[in-house]
């Protein structure tokens, strides 16, 4: 993706503004996880190093085109500013006169956070009106939400049509380096890892890969739908009927394309899911016809872990079992724990965003790249055009 980058424009004395993935989770009027506003940090900081005025913009939640106070920017702004040990001026609007004040008269050093894009019903309408008003706010357009990239609103596309200089914020363009990297010139070998609940939300995404990767570990509700078409008894677990010929022609594909595909080989059972079930281990072609099968088994984890470990490249979106229930977290758990130590090695280890994020909390300082969009990066990895990003400037 050859765009215009913050680094490559001189900042001094402009206005910036700034299209951030400010959708955190918030507990009353505290932000409960800040990992999207440290990500946006080192935008932040460039910015105001090189002379420039930080607007920021942002939206939270689904209020659906009315002004609900619960989901004001406001204390994303606290945070923020506990972050940046800096003054972080919030505006009660995304646009018009006071936001245009505010800008005019904000003191250099300081950052503005504006109010809720989706307070506006025309943000996601994409309406030119609202859009061209941005313009007022800002000398150059940075988009630093790769999490909204995927999302042709306002604040992401519209918007590029008022500004000349339109570019990709840093970590914008760490995710498009990242993941474009591993698509188009992977080291080897290359092992995808997919999990999840469903066949249908990754079919894109595995048929994309296919051609480029040598090996593909399939685990979590998804594995169940294969075990069908295998003609194996899957109990009371996960199965998309109407996917299992799809199921089919990828295996089929792969073994055409020489691609080996890693089913489970033993699965954790229990007689229904919970957090104080009594579990057991099986074997694939041992699940009990009244039991639900919700995560890997320790025979499958080490199977995986293997190919992981002895990998030059490893991307991976889905969760292995019903990881947010500690009985089924394991293999989610060893898989994280086999993407880290295949970093350490020297591999370049790739973590789509969403539930798969969450779950490598605990080693994501030991991953390349953790990616902070979910149906973003899975709509990147499927190989579609993401229009906050078509948007921006090319480079000349």
């Amino acid at each position: 993706m050859n765009k215009l980058s913050i680094t490559d424009l001189d900042l001094a004395d402009k206005r910036v503004l700034v299209r951030v993935d400010f959708n955190v989770p918030l507990d009353g009027k505290t932000v409960s996880d800040d990992t999207r506003l440290r990500a946006s940090v080192p935008t932040i900081q460039h910015i105001l190093d090189a002379g420039g005025l930080p607007v920021l913009m942002s939206h939270l939640g689904r209020p659906k085109g009315e002004r609900v106070p619960e989901l004001s920017l406001e204390p994303v702004g606290r945070a923020l500013q506990d972050l940046l040990g800096r003054e972080v001026v919030s505006v009660s609007d995304c646009v018009g006169p006071e936001a245009v004040t505010t800008v005019k008269e904000a003191e250099a050093g300081s950052v503005v956070l504006l109010e809720n894009l989706r307070f506006h019903k025309e943000e996601e309408e994409n309406a030119p009106g609202f859009a061209m008003q941005f313009a007022d706010l800002g000398d150059v357009y940075v988009n630093d939400a790769f999490g909204a990239a995927h999302r042709a609103h306002s604040s992401t596309e519209g918007v590029t049509h008022y500004f000349t200089e339109c570019v990709a914020g840093l970590l914008m363009q760490k995710e498009l380096d990242y993941l474009g990297g591993a698509l188009a010139d992977p080291d080897v070998p290359f092992v995808a890892v997919m999990g999840g609940a469903k066949v249908s939300g990754k079919i894109d995404v595995i048929e994309h890969f296919l051609p480029k990767i040598n090996t593909l570990l399939i685990g979590g509700g998804m594995a169940f739908t294969f075990f069908k078409v295998m003609g194996l008894e899957i109990g009371k677990s996960l199965l998309e009927a109407d996917r299992m010929e799809v199921a089919e022609q990828i295996l089929k594909k792969a073994e055409d394309l020489g691609v080996r595909i890693e089913l489970p080989v033993d699965c954790v059972v229990a007689p229904d899911l919970g957090d104080g079930v009594t579990t057991s281990i099986v074997t694939r072609d041992g699940i009990p016809e009244d039991q639900e099968a919700a995560d890997i088994g320790p025979e499958t984890r080490s199977l995986f872990a293997g190919h992981i470990t002895a990998a030059k490249t490893v991307v991976w979106n889905g969760p292995m079992g019903v990881f947010e229930m500690a009985p089924f977290s394991a293999g989610t758990t060893a898989i994280a724990e086999a993407m880290a130590a295949a970093t350490d090695e020297g591999a370049t280890t790739i973590v789509g965003g969403g539930e798969t994020a969450a779950a490598v909390s605990g080693v994501a300082d030991r991953i390349s790249h953790v990616s902070t969009g979910g149906g973003a990066s899975l709509e990147f990895l499927e190989g579609k055009e993401l229009p906050g990003v078509v948007a921006l400037t090319d480079k000349g």
